[in-house]
């Protein structure tokens, strides 16, 4: 029973800690009209976005391995919480970056404190499933703040004091939110043991793995293609597509629903799978990139609303799908005392990712227009599958043999 416990416990968090996150990635057309912003701009409020969970990503795990996880994401998703109501009441573009800024560098906690949580409470043969689980919590939330802001503010129509409810009131309710599953979190979980000590990540031993190097250069690929998907699909189904905001963020939810189908998937493989763990594992991840190129590309030609409805789904189970088994994939490569940093060097080359890509995608897709965009996406993620074929050729250090 502990086991369900745990994992529904840090799923519930995760969810509501990404809906925060992510519905600044919905809002953009809220942004772009309330601010008068480019592609370009937008992009960069997403770079802002990601470049605080960046800088305070390695930080916060060792916080995290100094104080435990349940303060650490208690704090953090109060963190979360108090930043979606800076973003709603921001006044200007400036104030925007700085409001999504600290969102970002609050969910910084995320990563570090839930997988610390998996790891240090399950089983090593339930391992890969409940990181898969727990991972369906970010793709869950992303969906759920998509209609959450774009249904409360487009066709859906509610009233409050006679006025329809805006952007800005969405965003108050998502911290709202945010503040009561932090309040149930700090009272409902309890860690399987505490730290007296902070773990400083062993970073020179990581990088003397080469599979491990080779396996962050992926991620810097595959976070590319996940946080400017999720960044521009509102406003691709908006300008280029046709069809409007609320149906973009429809999209976009099932974007995240198919996401999340393909990280349970995946999970399930990693676990099931038979042969050596490091191969088995790094073959399904490097499917994903391959069929995630093949995908983008196809978005970059599809034409019509139904059909381009249909690409951004299937794209959605690859490459968004893509992550737990990214970290599964991880755990073969380090041993456990050392998943802590090798999780926070992991995320950290996901995020990399994030923050030149969407500006150049929304410059691209300004100047040119969006089938450059999604074709540059497609070239990104193939060149993962190079970085993934090393992983499974290259052997890890004798000192670091991967987990049976």
């Amino acid at each position: 029973m502990r086991l369900y416990r745990v994992v529904s416990l840090i799923f519930g968090w995760q969810l509501a800690a990404s809906i925060c996150y992510y519905a600044v990635f919905a809002a953009t057309p809220f942004f772009r009209d309330e601010f008068g912003l480019s592609g370009a701009a937008i992009g960069f409020v997403v770079t802002a976005l990601t470049l605080g969970y960046a800088v305070f990503l390695l930080p916060l795990g060792v916080v995290t391995d100094r104080y435990g996880e349940r303060r650490t994401l208690t704090l953090g998703l109060c963190g979360l919480a108090v930043g979606t109501v800076l973003v709603a009441v921001s006044w200007s573009y400036l104030s925007l970056l700085l409001a999504v800024f600290l969102l970002g560098s609050v969910y910084g906690t995320a990563m570090p404190g839930t997988n610390k949580a998996i790891f240090d409470n399950t089983p090593v043969d339930r391992q890969n499933l409940a990181v898969g689980i727990k991972q369906v919590g970010v793709t869950a939330g992303s969906g759920a703040s998509a209609l959450i802001v774009t249904g409360l503010t487009g066709s859906v129509v509610w009233y409050v004091a006679g006025s329809r409810l805006t952007w800005e009131v969405s965003f108050l309710l998502v911290g709202a939110l945010g503040a009561v599953v932090a309040a149930a979190f700090w009272l409902l979980y309890r860690p399987a043991s505490t730290s007296d000590e902070a773990s400083i990540p062993e970073f020179r031993t990581l990088l003397s793995n080469r599979p491990y190097r080779a396996l962050t250069a992926a991620g810097v690929c595959i976070g590319t293609g996940v946080f400017t998907t999720t960044g521009y699909t509102v406003l691709y189904i908006d300008e280029s597509v046709g069809a409007t905001v609320a149906y973009g963020g429809v999209v976009l939810a099932g974007l995240q629903l198919s996401g999340s189908v393909g990280r349970v998937v995946t999970g399930w493989l990693s676990d099931t799978v038979p042969g050596e763990p490091r191969r088995a594992i790094g073959a399904i991840l490097l499917v994903q990139c391959l069929a995630s190129g093949l995908l983008f590309a196809l978005v970059a030609v599809t034409e019509g609303v139904l059909l381009s409805t249909g690409a951004l789904l299937a794209l959605g189970f690859f490459a968004l799908g893509s992550t737990g088994v990214y970290y599964s994939c991880m755990a073969t490569l380090v041993p456990v005392e050392q998943m802590g940093g090798a999780t926070g060097g992991g995320q950290l080359a996901l995020t990399t990712g994030a923050l030149v890509a969407p500006p150049a995608f929304g410059y691209l897709a300004d100047t040119v227009g969006y089938r450059s965009s999604w074709l540059l996406l497609a070239g990104i993620s193939l060149l993962g599958v190079v970085f993934v074929g090393r992983v499974i050729q290259l052997s890890p250090p004798k000192r670091e043999q991967p987990l049976d």
